[in-house]
């Protein structure tokens, strides 16, 4: 169980705030929030030191790529993306009470500090001034399509970042932060997936970015299987083959040991990774949402890719859970029956 008493330390960072405090802000009024383009790809470093290597990936069917360029502060880190984390979840939280939504946010910053579960010292004021010059400074070129949208001029993960007002001792208070096309047309074509809160006190990088993959990739199946070189090179690692396996090794031992993981475990097989959602997920969705639960067989997704060519199946596989009033007899046909109604009506992307 998480937060049981042993004599080793828990992998998971201490709860910094007091529970009330999660509700400073909107983005606990839902929940948070992450686009699925940089969940599938590996866009942001793991590394904890400046990461200054220029990135180039491309899918297995070579129909899509992406380049990602750092400035002399380093590639935007795991833990930068948790600025992006907030800022998805306020204009998704504006989108469902039927506000206007725009690609500039102004909040206060120690509102973000203490819905990340950060610190709100001078240190993590410091951090955060950090993580918006590495989020303006790394710049992307790809033709991953998002919104509907293909993009493929050079963009920063966000287009500026300034502080609008500090206090006498120069701590910022009010941010300022206009939001890349990239980031805003996913946000406006519903590609984003709610996130487990306790994603802010994963302690190790590694751990945030598997639990994105199996959050993007894994989502209601029973389970999902990737080779272990496969997910090295998803999770942007650039560990060795070897290193990489012992780490992976490492964090399932202690998720065993600590439950610490959201949402998912993970089960290494000679060099396959098996990924399921555990049982808490599943109750979870239930008890918000009964149709949500469902799991969908590992086939379907494909004849889904079929009904629905060119289309996110797991994007789709969200708004098929969304739009569901009630379970349906068959789950996997009436989705693969959705993906075809759907592509029928809007055509490709």
């Amino acid at each position: 169980m998480v937060g049981e008493n042993t004599n080793v330390r828990s992998p998971l960072l201490p709860l910094r705030h007091e529970q009330g405090d999660f509700f400073v802000c909107d983005i606990f009024d839902a929940a948070p929030k992450g686009d699925t383009a940089s969940m599938a790809h590996p866009i942001f470093s793991l590394s904890t030191k400046p990461d200054t290597r220029p990135r180039h990936y491309e899918s297995t069917d070579g129909q899509s790529f992406v380049e990602i360029k750092p400035s002399s502060d380093g590639l935007a880190t795991v833990h930068d993306r948790d600025v992006l984390i907030y800022c998805i979840s306020q204009v998704m939280a504006a989108i469902n009470q039927g506000r206007e939504i725009s690609k500039t946010l102004r909040f206060k910053a120690y509102d973000l500090l203490v819905a990340t579960n950060r610190g709100t010292d001078g240190r993590g004021y410091e951090q955060l001034r950090a993580a918006f010059e590495r989020l303006r400074g790394t710049t992307i070129s790809t033709n991953i399509v998002t919104g509907g949208k293909e993009q493929f001029d050079v963009f920063g993960l966000i287009d500026r970042a300034r502080i609008v007002r500090e206090t006498r001792d120069g701590r910022m208070q009010d941010v300022e932060i206009v939001l890349s096309d990239w980031v805003f047309n996913a946000i406006q074509g519903h590609e984003v997936l709610t996130l487990n809160r306790r994603y802010f006190q994963l302690r190790k990088p590694l751990e945030r970015r598997l639990y994105e993959l199996a959050r993007k990739h894994c989502g209601h199946q029973k389970e999902w299987k990737i080779g272990l070189e496969k997910l090295r090179l998803k999770t942007g690692s650039s560990s060795t083959a070897k290193e990489f396996k012992r780490l992976l090794a490492k964090i399932i031992e202690d998720d065993q040991t600590h439950g610490h993981m959201p949402d998912y475990q993970f089960e290494l097989r000679a060099d396959i990774v098996v990924v399921s959602p555990k049982p808490e997920f599943k109750d979870a969705y239930t008890e918000e949402k009964p149709q949500l639960a469902l799991f969908l067989k590992a086939e379907t997704y494909e004849r889904a890719k079929e009904a629905a060519p060119g289309w996110d199946v797991h994007y789709l596989e969200t708004e098929w859970r969304e739009w569901m009033t009630e379970p349906p007899r068959s789950p996997d046909g009436a989705f693969i029956g959705f993906c075809r109604k759907w592509f029928e009506k809007r055509g490709r992307p």
